[in-house]
């Protein structure tokens, strides 16, 4: 993947960082810079992702008004292919490590924004409305759920994937330990803070880590209760009734 790096310089008044001078050594002179990107991720000494979210999302606003030279000139694209496309091409686009800067406590109210705004276009291009058009009718009639929602959903998904890695993973080795014997602490692990320091712990790694106490408590897949013969039905099969229904009678 392609490397590149931004080209925005601090203010004298704001550079805390001294430059660096490689003149002795036949360079040139660094200056400190507001932004960085790497593999693609721009960010920022707040780590606020900004910019980060103006460039992705201005990338696929420009996707959706090339998206209207598409089908035929005298019909064009029916909305059901213009929702799919917009799904399909510019979301991913508008979205792009979303799980850097999506997580509990951290502040949407700007990123949302954009990304709401984008939605909003979207949908008035899709159903063809007014631009004073409500929002939230018309992303209903586009059959588009709220962009805050549907970013929970990608994030759950995100968060019960990473239950699915290899117990010598580095991100198993930061959430706390449920059998300490099992491996060697880890010295960014979760359990070595104090409680106080843990409840203003925020990131991905403290999300994935609640949910994995939410949803998979106590789970053990090779427990005797699962085996044939010792579930609940065959155990106390007295308590257990069925009742067959006929769906076509009312």
């Amino acid at each position: 993947m392609k490397k590149w790096r931004c080209s925005t310089f601090l203010d004298h008044k704001e550079a805390s960082i001294p430059l660096l001078n490689l003149t002795p050594l036949g360079g040139s002179i660094l200056y400190p810079k507001t932004t960085w990107c790497y593999l693609s991720f721009i960010f920022d000494h707040k780590h606020l992702f900004h910019q980060h979210i103006d460039f992705y999302t201005n990338k696929a606003i420009s996707t959706i008004k090339y998206m209207k030279i598409l089908g035929n000139s005298s019909r064009g694209l029916n909305p059901v292919q213009k929702r799919h496309l917009y799904r399909c091409c510019a979301l991913p686009i508008a979205l792009y490590g979303f799980q850097l800067w999506y997580y509990n406590k951290a502040l949407l109210v700007y990123l949302l924004k954009k990304l709401k705004k984008i939605q909003r276009k979207v949908v008035i291009w899709i159903t063809g409305a007014f631009c004073m058009s409500p929002t939230a009718e018309i992303k209903a009639i586009a059959e588009l759920i709220p962009i805050h929602l549907h970013l929970q959903n990608l994030y759950g998904h995100v968060l019960l994937w990473a239950h699915s890695l290899p117990q010598n993973h580095i991100i198993n080795s930061l959430l706390e330990l449920r059998n300490p014997n099992s491996q060697e602490s880890h010295q960014l692990l979760l359990n070595n803070p104090i409680p106080k320091q843990q409840s203003s712990i925020k990131g991905s790694i403290v999300d994935m880590d609640n949910k994995f106490n939410e949803v998979f408590p106590s789970f053990s897949p090779f427990n005797h209760e699962f085996s044939l013969g010792n579930r609940l039905i065959n155990v106390f099969p007295n308590h257990f009734s069925f009742h067959p229904s006929n769906k076509s009678n009312n």
